[in-house]
């Protein structure tokens, strides 16, 4: 049986602490799993953290506290793995979702072809642009715009970095979260974009039950994301 934690606080206040912020539940600051305090850059997600522990009654439930997690992640994982994480996010580019068409039907490759209003604007952005190409089969990518954006993907800090990976793992796409973390596209869209394909399929064969729901926790994870990414700055 899984072990959960009961509420034992009142209430939970944010304080400012060591530059950034963190949260108090009665007095006693938040950690994160691996005991690191848990201190946040901003007043605004400290902020949401601390309203995710207010909302717990009962048994304390980790699925939903976003803005906790993606906290944690950026203290116990991306800060002391910062460099292997960059090159995690970063290598989506080398294999970005938006440069593998379908041959056909024709309905599919026009569907697909809304991606390239976001390649024209990862080529303005970033100075080349990625090739598309046809198929599943890998395609060697230009090393300049990959350069750029992995020096994109490193110039964020690591709660930045924490949000932008499950922007980009959602999704399949490094653009797609750079979009979205700009500002460039809604979080909403961005999703759409990225399940082209599989809203092809259910508008061919019907929508399958399971397959909606798994959609759905995707959809919300994706756009808690983009809502942390925001605070984090």
């Amino acid at each position: 049986m899984n072990w959960a934690p009961k509420r034992f606080w009142t209430a939970a206040t944010v304080q400012p602490d060591a530059g950034g912020f963190t949260v108090h539940l009665d007095g006693r600051p938040v950690r994160t799993p691996a005991k690191t305090p848990l201190i946040v850059p901003t007043e605004a997600l400290a902020a949401r953290i601390a309203a995710e522990w207010d909302r717990q009654e009962g048994l304390v439930r980790p699925d939903t506290m976003p803005a906790t997690r993606s906290a944690n992640s950026a203290l116990d994982k991306v800060a002391p793995h910062r460099a292997a994480v960059i090159a995690e996010i970063a290598n989506y580019g080398a294999s970005d979702l938006l440069c593998y068409r379908a041959e056909g039907p024709m309905d599919l490759v026009t569907r697909q072809q809304a991606w390239d209003t976001l390649l024209d604007w990862a080529a303005g952005r970033f100075g080349s642009r990625l090739i598309v190409t046809i198929g599943i089969l890998p395609v060697a990518q230009p090393a300049d715009i990959l350069s750029r954006l992995t020096a994109e993907v490193a110039a964020k800090n690591d709660f930045e970095l924490a949000a932008l990976h499950d922007l980009v793992a959602i999704s399949g796409s490094l653009i797609l979260g750079l979009a979205v973390a700009e500002g460039h596209i809604t979080p909403a869209h961005a999703f759409s974009l990225s399940r082209i394909d599989e809203a092809y399929q259910a508008d061919i064969w019907g929508v399958d039950e399971e397959a909606a729901r798994t959609d759905a926790v995707r959809q919300e994870a994706f756009l808690e994301a983009a809502a942390i990414f925001l605070l984090c700055r």
